[in-house]
């Protein structure tokens, strides 16, 4: 009982009339599995279409709930349009007219799944898409970093010219400085070079030359002031200007930033990961293709085993009938009995009431 039920409800599915499959044993099968493929179809249709919109509403209190109702209705409506496309495929025409008839809907299959295909093949490779937007996430900082340090050197040229100024001054007096410390000391002590005079003690060269390292040194501390106080400045100017809050992003944020990453950016990195030339790359670009493929052979299937089937006895019941109904709308017999019936009986009324006795009474009496 259970099993009927479940055949019943693919029949339903697959569009064409319930009365005409039940007459015919042969056909159940090929019904069955027409069905199926439509219904399957559409269930994934509504898993990919729920997937891809949670991450648009990806971080709002009701997520997934959008993405429920969202993938529900999408489902639905690939279901519709595949029951539609399938059911309207009509197997009275031969060989390429047949194809000729199809091929819109074949097109718009191939459209369906790869709508279909594309969110589901961001949940398969999450792993590899979360590690293309950690990289992605650290160079656009990089980036970013230093744009802002080029803007705040150009705004504060004179400032660091200054700095710099200073800076190589300092260096090179520091380094005289000390060269002179040492030539007092060998000066004091005593020892003969081409700078002293070899004579020991505090002499007159001595004093000189501590005379000489006092007036370097005491410029040497000016120097250091004006250091410290322009780069006190510069510091205070990076904090106002938002340089010092300019950080590489650690792991962490990187990972959080990954995972709470839009549909937009989640299809950016499909698209980089798949079009990079290493190995992995292309690797993963073959595994997407093959799963692309794959969908739309999925999305076909029902076209085509329609398109391959012989015509079964259903088809030429549903063709018959059809047939006979336009022979019966579209019979222009003057006093046909059948458009006596359509264009003057009321719902309910018999077959040449009295409104098509009057009308034929009618014209009767106008044609004498």
């Amino acid at each position: 009982m259970a099993f009927s039920q479940v055949q019943r409800f693919f029949w339903i599915c697959s569009g064409t009339p319930i009365s005409v499959i039940e007459k015919y044993p042969t056909e159940h099968s090929k019904y069955l599995g027409i069905g199926a493929t439509i219904f399957f179809t559409a269930l994934f249709a509504g898993l990919s279409g729920g997937y891809a919109l949670y991450f648009v509403f990806s971080g709002s209190a009701f997520a997934e709930l959008w993405a429920l109702l969202f993938g529900l209705i999408w489902g639905v409506a690939i279901f519709n349009l595949d029951r539609y496309i399938v059911s309207s495929i009509k197997k009275s025409s031969k060989g390429l007219k047949q194809f000729y008839q199809a091929s819109p809907r074949l097109i718009f299959a191939v459209l369906i799944a790869v709508v279909i295909a594309r969110p589901l093949e961001l949940k398969i490779f999450d792993k590899e898409i979360r590690e293309q937007l950690r990289t992605r996430y650290l160079s656009d900082q990089q980036q970013r970093i230093v744009k802002v340090q080029a803007s705040f050197k150009e705004k504060y040229a004179l400032e660091l010219g200054q700095i710099a100024t200073y800076q190589k001054e300092y260096d090179a007096l520091s380094n005289e400085v000390n060269r002179l410390r040492e030539e007092l000391k060998a000066e004091v002590f005593g020892s003969r070079t081409s700078t002293t005079s070899g004579v020991e003690g505090y002499g007159l060269y001595a004093r000189n030359k501590e005379l000489v390292v006092s007036g370097k040194q005491a410029r040497l501390e000016f120097l250091a002031a004006q250091l410290a106080a322009q780069q006190e400045y510069m510091n205070r100017q990076k904090t106002t200007e938002g340089i010092n809050n300019q950080m590489m992003l650690a792991d962490e944020m990187l990972d959080q930033k990954a995972t709470h990453a839009g549909f937009a950016d989640r299809n950016w990195a499909l698209g980089e990961l798949t079009h990079s030339q290493n190995d992995i790359s292309r690797s993963s670009a073959n595994a997407v293709y093959f799963i692309t493929l794959l969908f739309i052979a999925f999305e076909c299937a029902p076209l085509i085993v329609k398109l391959l089937s012989d015509v079964g006895p259903s088809d030429v019941d549903i063709r018959e009938s059809e047939s006979r109904i336009f022979s019966y709308l579209t019979n222009t017999s003057f006093l046909s009995r059948n458009r006596l019936t359509r264009e003057y009986r009321r719902p309910g009324v018999k077959i040449g009431g009295r409104r098509a006795r009057k009308y034929l009474s009618n014209k009767r009496a106008g044609g004498r």
